[in-house]
């Protein structure tokens, strides 16, 4: 499967939402199909949770966020297409009373703010214990913020959280659109024009329009310069496949 079916690929396993249900109701968002399987096995046997969804990347999540109404989300970070910030964003915006629960192999505390600044309620790394994880669930669904363990003794969080609280400043990625941060993630990914016009469906000249407004506001003089901003910024990870990508590292 080529990287552009890999983006389209359909949310797999949904369950309608139910009604009166004491449950945890969690839609579990990751790029690898092993990953959300085995969490679906591991969430499923514990008494009083439910994986009412699975979605492949940060849009599959957004808009399974908005019609299956989980109560948790757990959110990777680096995904294709919509990264899990950008869709973390979008979910707290259009899905108020779903709380996303970060989910990544990064423990940094630059990726952390931008969690917050997102509206995420909590942070996961990927070697917490399965205790843990139940834990931050259970945590973030009443309405607490949660870090893991190793969160808390490699970064400061209550640093963190005073930086979260400032407004953001408005200069580099700040500055662009949510389609222009789309469109940056879509160039890094290695698409052409044409793919990400398909992709968002819009037309070629647009994507053009977007990639000069995001050149400008990031002072980039070619693709290479936007690709190694976002690889520094995150929004895809050091193992992507393109070849220019590599090569920008």
């Amino acid at each position: 499967m080529n990287q552009h079916d890999r983006l389209n690929a359909p949310i797999t396993r949904v369950r309608p939402p139910v009604r009166g249900s004491s449950h945890i109701r969690i839609l579990v968002a990751d790029d690898h199909a092993l990953l959300r399987q085995a969490l679906r096995m591991l969430l499923e046997a514990q008494d009083g949770l439910e994986v009412v969804g699975e979605a492949t990347n940060g849009r599959d999540a957004v808009d399974s966020a908005e019609r299956l109404m989980p109560d948790v989300v757990l959110m990777d970070m680096v995904m294709p297409g919509l990264n899990g910030i950008e869709a973390t964003r979008q979910i707290v915006k259009r899905s108020p009373s779903t709380r996303v629960l970060i989910l990544t192999a990064y423990l940094e505390d630059e990726r952390l703010l931008q969690a917050l600044r997102a509206g995420a309620a909590g942070y996961v790394v990927k070697n917490s214990d399965m205790e843990e994880l139940l834990l931050a669930i259970q945590s973030v669904r009443r309405g607490n913020t949660y870090f893991s363990t190793s969160v808390s003794e490699e970064i400061s969080v209550n640093d963190v959280l005073m930086q979260a609280k400032q407004p953001e400043g408005k200069t580099g990625y700040e500055t662009l659109t949510p389609r222009e941060r789309e469109v940056l993630q879509l160039i890094a990914e290695g698409l052409s024009n044409q793919a990400i016009a398909d992709e968002l469906v819009i037309s070629v000249k647009t994507v053009e329009a977007h990639r000069a407004h995001i050149m400008t506001k990031l002072h980039a003089k070619n693709r290479t310069d936007l690709i190694r901003y976002a690889i520094k910024r995150g929004l895809v990870g050091l193992d992507a496949s393109d070849t220019d990508t590599r090569a920008a590292i």
